[in-house]
């Protein structure tokens, strides 16, 4: 059994692979990433789980209770068990009142697709979470990049601070200054690569592997534009959100909730049939007549429904009254959130492309210059250590850019509840 288990969940990770093939040898990409994810992550085979259990509890809401059987061994000289003068064979069923099992029906299949749109939102969370980490293993690992350029300048710098002070051209200051900024920046290169590592270890927990397994990623970033307008996507978050929804039918919910604590004023039923066999012929009805048969029916009398049905009735009202203010609750926030997003996201894409497009070409050609003009003796070396920090901020500030655009594309399809249309 354990063998079949194995072999089921590789074939599992082998389908979800298949379409990564064919891309594998420049690594991959965030779409196939969340294939996989949605495969083999913990979360979402458990939340399948639970729809599937909340399925085949349907059926159970309509089921008649189990009828009981009982046998009577009556009037016995002896003992219980011995020789008796009569038995008495009985068989109970009990009935509740028409329509209580068909709304209890309808509970159980919302409480189902509840469990389903559960799932639904397990998968886009881990789809969100399993994004995010691969974006933000791109920023570090392109962090840790321009930390290496930065790295790369600052020898430069140290070279010729060098030369220049063999020369007795700058103070020894220069010197020391260009060996604390470069070990500085060594430092903060570490610091980046230790961040790529964890960032791994967050996306290889999201894929179900050990922290340890190396992983092979296409590392470009792509930015693509936003291109629907945030009415547009307000109305598809109110119509697919599957927190909106699971309200909704919450709501349902409670509405059937009060139609049934209404019915528990109407009586439930129990009927039983009796067969009872006199093996003690004087006490028979009849000397010819020592088997019959009975039936016999009962209800309840809500006698006490001051205390319970009246109860039962009340609260069931207040509990759907909170759920349709939780639905507007849900509808309004989801509103404000992905119009917040919205902005937000729109804004960090002007700014990456910004920092692209001119600041940073900038910055490459100021440290250039800056450089020149400090070998020439025409700048000191706080003007070129600024150079140097302008441009080392410009990238930074550019991968950040681009961080919190794509990091609010994700968010924004995650209070949405689906993928952005293209």
């Amino acid at each position: 059994m354990q063998m079949k288990r194995l072999t089921a969940a590789l074939v599992m990770v082998l389908v979800a692979l298949a379409p990564c093939c064919a891309k594998a040898a420049r690594g991959l990409d965030a779409e196939q990433l969340v294939r996989l994810a949605l495969t083999v992550n913990p979360r979402v085979r458990a939340a399948r789980a639970r729809y599937l259990a909340a399925v085949h509890s349907i059926k159970q809401a309509y089921a008649p209770n189990d009828p009981v059987f009982s046998f009577f061994n009556g009037d016995s000289p002896q003992n219980p068990l011995g020789s008796a003068s009569e038995q008495s064979f009985q068989l109970s069923e009990s009935f509740q009142f028409p329509g209580k099992a068909m709304l209890q029906t309808d509970v159980a299949r919302r409480n189902a697709e509840i469990a389903r749109l559960f799932y639904l939102a397990t998968v886009r969370d881990v789809r969100a979470a399993t994004e995010a980490a691969y974006y933000q293993i791109l920023l570090d690992g392109a962090l840790a990049q321009v930390s290496a350029e930065n790295v790369a300048n600052l020898q430069r710098v140290l070279k010729v601070t060098q030369v220049a002070y063999a020369a007795n051209q700058v103070t020894q200051a220069d010197f020391i200054n260009a060996e604390f900024d470069l070990a500085a920046a060594r430092q903060v290169e570490r610091e980046n690569r230790v961040a790529e590592a964890n960032d791994e270890t967050a996306l290889n927990q999201l894929l179900d592997r050990p922290p340890g397994t190396p992983l092979e990623l296409e590392r470009t970033l792509h930015l693509e534009p936003l291109t629907a307008r945030v009415d547009t996507l307000v109305s598809q978050a109110a119509a697919v959100r599957q927190e909106i929804l699971e309200a909704a039918l919450s709501a349902r919910n409670s509405k059937t909730a009060l139609q049934l604590a209404r019915m528990e004023y109407l009586p439930d039923f129990t009927a039983t049939y009796i067969f009872t066999h006199y093996l003690l012929p004087s006490g028979a009805p009849a000397p010819n007549l020592t088997q019959t048969h009975g039936f016999m029916i009962g209800f309840n009398l809500p006698v006490f429904f001051w205390l319970r049905q009246n109860e039962d009735v009340k609260q069931a009202a207040y509990s759907l009254a909170a759920a349709r203010a939780h639905l507007r609750s849900v509808r309004t926030q989801t509103a404000a959130l992905v119009t917040s997003l919205y902005r937000s996201t729109q804004f960090a894409y002007e700014t990456a492309g910004l920092y692209k497009e001119s600041l940073v070409p900038l910055s490459r050609q100021d440290i250039e210059v800056s450089l020149i003009a400090y070998q020439s003796g025409k700048v000191d070396y706080l003007a070129l250590a600024g150079a140097l920090r302008r441009g080392y901020n410009a990238n930074v500030s550019y991968l950040q850019a681009a961080n919190r655009f794509l990091a609010g594309r994700v968010a924004l399809e995650q209070a949405i509840g689906a993928p952005l249309p293209k």
